[in-house]
């Protein structure tokens, strides 16, 4: 009976690869919906430049300290620099270690003409890329969090060549976050109804809306910055000044 229960013992499973699956998953939500609050931040630049500015400020704290505090700017961006690098370390787990097993994996994939397969292929490959991409983008905004803002960040942009490197991260980005994110939901059942094909259909075209809604908001808004950028190129290093505090200044011109 002991030398049964200890067999038994001897062949249970480790917990951990499941706990890995836990936290690459919700280090993953974390990512996704933080990919989407920031492009809808950084997109504010369509609105206005004012309306920028005060985006800025506001995650700055300026509601709390007069002129805003970039350093809460670092703080969370490293926050979400060590989600990521997190997130990637346990992405790598189910990666192929080597070009045998990748062999392998493309023929059986070939073979079945698995979609859900292929998107896997895509998200592999683009999370490859933004592991290198995506940490030159959060480590900037990490050491410089006070130049952030309509001409700061145009200038970065267009005058400091950022703009190639940005247009690899958006589409590695919302490639992989909106596989992501669809992956995550057939994973773990979120929205499983009676009939969970159908269910998967269903998230399968909303990932794809996702996927085009956030393309074209995210190439429309690296125009911009990028046309601002052009427009500044001879007065780089200049802060902008909102249009309400430029009234404030004439006015104060005026009554001196």
């Amino acid at each position: 009976m002991n030398t049964t229960k200890s067999s038994n013992m001897g062949m249970k499973k480790s917990r951990m690869p499941a706990r890995l699956d836990y936290f690459q998953s919700g280090s993953g939500l974390i990512l996704g919906l933080f990919m989407w609050g920031h492009m809808l931040m950084v997109s504010s630049i369509l609105v206005s430049k004012d309306f920028m500015y005060s985006v800025t400020k506001f995650f700055e704290g300026s509601f709390l300290f007069e002129g805003g505090a970039p350093i809460l700017v670092s703080g969370f961006a490293f926050f979400i620099f060590v989600v990521f690098i997190v997130h990637a370390f346990l992405g790598m787990r189910k990666l192929p270690a080597n070009y045998k097993q990748y062999k392998v994996i493309k023929e059986t994939s070939s073979t079945l003409n698995h979609e859900d397969t292929k998107l896997w292929f895509i998200q592999a490959f683009t999370g490859f890329a933004m592991f290198f991409l995506g940490s030159i983008h959060i480590y900037i905004i990490m050491t410089n969090p006070d130049q952030i803002g309509p001409y700061a960040s145009a200038d970065r942009i267009w005058s400091g060549w950022m703009w190639p490197l940005f247009i690899l991260l958006l589409l590695a980005v919302e490639f992989h976050g909106t596989i992501g994110l669809y992956r995550l939901c057939v994973k773990w059942g979120w929205f499983d109804g009676e009939d969970p094909r159908k269910t998967r259909k269903t998230l399968k075209k909303v990932k794809n809306y996702l996927t085009w809604f956030f393309l074209i908001l995210g190439f429309t808004t690296l125009g911009a910055y990028m046309k601002i950028g052009y427009d500044h190129r001879h007065n780089v290093g200049e802060r902008y000044v909102p249009s309400t505090a430029m009234v404030y200044q004439i006015d104060k011109v005026e009554v001196a």
